[in-house]
């Protein structure tokens, strides 16, 4: 439903994310029956996202015919090539979790004006959740006012990401980054929906969400959602223009300061020196080095082969005696053969 209070624009992307939302639960019924392609390693896209896609174009278009539109699934070739109104649209954010099953994800839309994001959806379908803001006017999750986290210390907080999973992706450094942070924070998730993770954030669910490789319709709506709750947003260094930028950091005010300088070294944008100690950093939790190799390959199982070329050395006395010991115990007490059972070997 349109709300005389909100601008017109807005309810018009309302519309369209229950729209996609209604479309996304309806498949959400029978999982197995959508069709699923792959569009590189681990990135999926279904019949799903092309339906939604296509539903919330047509609702935009209708309302706006002369704006422009960038989609995940069909970027820019619908809509007006020069307007100054753009939508930026990801039609089902979270796929991978949608064809598994997994209750977390959502359809995004935002409103870029001559380059600045001004409006901006985030609907949740399973949970019926909608957050919205307008440039201005605060952010609110069903209608009412959210503000983003009031913590203070990071050992109190929540932190969200998105874990690297395309071929090329750097997984040492999260490997490195993920070292810096658990320690120092309550807790460390992964819930797979970034727009859904900043929406988050700004209704301060959790107080931090950091991740890199996002494209900008990942971010749009959910980055006016967190400056509208009175977050802060931008890439690992702290700069604010990070749309374009492929990483992203978003927090209450007093935790996104304490993560900028854990996370700035790791940044694309950091200075040589920082990229130098984050080298460091990388190499001193890389698990395929000394101690932390045998431990990481002891968790999931060595052989027993392998197990007895890792184990420290013992005295020969020690170790041997104890399988001998049982063979000759077999071989001077048998048992005896009941009447009828075939010769012992």
């Amino acid at each position: 439903m349109s709300s005389p209070n909100l601008h017109p624009m807005l309810n018009v992307a309302i519309k369209a994310a229950r729209a996609a939302g209604a479309i996304i639960n309806r498949a959400a019924l029978d999982i197995e029956a959508v069709r699923i392609s792959q569009k590189q390693v681990n990135d999926f896209v279904t019949e799903v996202d092309h339906a939604s896609e296509h539903s919330i174009i047509e609702t935009l278009l209708t309302a706006y015919p002369g704006h422009g539109i960038l989609a995940e699934e069909s970027g820019s070739q619908h809509g007006a090539k020069d307007s100054d109104f753009v939508w930026i649209i990801d039609p089902l954010d979270g796929t991978t979790n949608f064809i598994h099953g997994f209750p977390v994800y959502c359809v995004s839309i935002a409103l870029s004006v001559r380059g600045k994001i001004e409006q901006a959806v985030v609907y949740d379908p399973t949970r019926n959740d909608l957050f919205t803001a307008t440039k201005g006017r605060g952010a609110f999750m069903n209608e009412r006012r959210i503000r983003v986290s009031k913590r203070t210390r990071l050992a109190e907080c929540l932190i969200s990401t998105g874990f690297p999973f395309r071929t090329g992706d750097n997984f040492k450094q999260y490997l490195a980054i993920m070292a810096d942070l658990m320690p120092r924070a309550a807790g460390l998730r992964r819930p797979g929906a970034a727009a859904l993770d900043l929406a988050y954030v700004a209704a301060g669910f959790s107080d931090a969400f950091f991740e890199t490789g996002l494209n900008v319709w990942d971010v749009a709506a959910g980055s006016l959602l967190v400056t509208e709750a009175g977050g802060l947003i931008g890439n690992f260094t702290g700069e604010p223009d990070f749309l374009e930028q492929r990483e992203c950091l978003a927090g209450a005010p007093r935790i996104y300061g304490q993560l900028v300088p854990l996370l700035a070294q790791y940044s694309k944008f950091a200075s040589v020196d920082e990229k130098l100690r984050a080298s460091d950093r990388i190499r001193s939790v890389d698990p395929s080095r000394s101690h932390a190799d045998l431990y990481a390959r002891s968790t999931v199982g060595l052989t027993e082969e392998k197990a007895d070329e890792e184990a420290p050395a013992v005295p020969a006395e020690a170790a041997a005696p104890q399988p001998r010991k049982l063979t000759r115990v077999r071989r001077d007490a048998p048992a005896a053969p009941n009447e009828g059972d075939a010769p012992a070997r």
